[in-house]
């Protein structure tokens, strides 16, 4: 794999930036009190082996993807114009509830003193959103892949239009996380993630990857996080991409199950372990299915932790601390757990866990969850999005 270094964007540049915004080095940016140098900027160059493939019989014939396609054209909407980027944002105000983190309980942050409590808040909350706008950045490229790899020419349309999605929700969460002043790098499990998928063989394979297990598991985190924020502008940004991403998902849902049914059955098991390997990436990364168990180490975070003053080694024990006590996050009432809700109950109706698989993460003691009752009732019958302001069962 090739790394080629990049110049920080904007150096040497004076004056406010395109939205009239003081314009700051990304070199050395500064959020509260703290400086944090971000000069981790690179380019990384794949390959990939993905065909390409043109497609001349130009009917539709999933009616499903035909109301995908016209919602999505209904619903564009422009970051610039639509998002009142006037409203103010302080970065040393809680932006997320903390406590569905578990970190206002833990000794080492109750011991901090306030103004360090303010940075550790504020840098948090761009830790957490840099990894919205990296993960965007990927969307963006797999949903360009799939619009050239698809065989379908509504596929193909619909790709389309979630390509230009992605384009706009860089935007946004760049533009809003430039309001509280510093970008981290990528979560390491989360690239890994998206580069296999984004090299994988098949376009079946990138929408799995994609738009069923890393967008299945933003639909859950964006929707908590609008229930959430105490920031209407984020709120209100939030809102947009998430009616854009239950539209996302219900592409993979939809496509996937399509194409999995005519898949010679050595296909569908290679797609079935390419689902379970992504499944267990993001399941270690984040402590197991339900969370309790050791998450993959970020360098991001702890760059993060430092840089409020706060020796990772001390933050680490402190959570050991805090397990050995039986504490533990808990969701409030009315969020969505995105492994049991969303992605493994989907992943099951659209074929993509066959039997053989499912010895593999028994193996790997992740829960097949396949109740889709939750996931059913919150979906609209004419396109399989999800609704998620939709009451549901259980």
């Amino acid at each position: 794999m090739e790394f080629r270094a990049r110049q920080p964007t904007g150096a040497g540049r004076e004056g406010p930036d395109e939205h009239g915004e003081p314009r700051r080095p990304r070199g050395a940016r500064r959020a509260g009190r703290i400086t944090v140098s971000t000069n981790w900027e690179t380019a990384d160059v794949l390959k990939s082996p993905m065909e390409i493939c043109w497609q001349f019989d130009y009917e539709i014939g999933i009616e499903k993807l035909r109301n995908l396609y016209a919602k999505s054209k209904q619903r564009q909407w422009d970051a610039a114009e639509d998002i009142d980027w006037s409203r103010p944002v302080d970065p040393s105000k809680p932006i997320l509830d903390e406590s569905q983190f578990l970190f206002d309980r833990l000794s080492v942050i109750q011991a901090l003193s306030p103004s360090q409590k303010e940075a550790f808040t504020a840098h948090m909350s761009c830790h957490l959103l840099s990894q919205f706008l990296h993960g965007e950045q990927g969307a963006l490229m797999t949903a360009a892949a799939l619009t050239h790899a698809v065989p379908d020419y509504e596929g193909k349309l619909y790709a389309a239009t979630q390509t230009m999605d992605e384009a706009r929700h860089v935007e946004v969460y760049e533009r809003y996380i430039n309001k509280l002043a510093v970008i981290y790098p990528i979560s390491p499990w989360l690239k890994s993630l998206i580069d296999v998928t984004l090299q994988a063989d098949h376009w079946v394979k990138i929408a799995i990857g994609m738009n069923m297990v890393v967008e299945g598991l933003a639909l859950g985190a964006f929707h908590n996080m609008r229930r959430a924020t105490t920031c209407e502008l984020l709120r209100t940004i939030t809102n947009n991409v998430l009616q854009d991403e239950s539209r996302h998902v219900a592409f993979g849902n939809v496509y996937v199950g399509e194409s999995l049914k005519d898949m010679h059955p050595d296909d569908r098991e290679d797609v079935a372990e390419f689902a379970f390997e992504a499944v267990k990436l993001m399941s270690d990364a984040q402590g197991g299915a339900r969370g309790a168990g050791r998450r993959a180490p970020d360098p991001g975070f702890l760059q993060m932790l430092e840089a409020v003053g706060i020796e990772p080694k001390d933050f680490l024990a402190s959570l050991k601390e805090a397990g050995a006590s039986g504490l533990r996050a808990e969701m409030p009432p009315g969020q969505i757990h995105s492994f049991k809700d969303l992605m493994m109950p989907a992943l099951v109706r659209v074929g993509a866990i066959t039997q053989r698989s499912r010895e593999r993460f028994a193996a790997a003691e992740i829960p097949v969850w396949e109740d889709a009752t939750r996931l059913e009732a919150l979906e609209d019958d004419e396109t399989g999005a999800a609704d998620l302001d939709r009451p549901a069962a259980g």
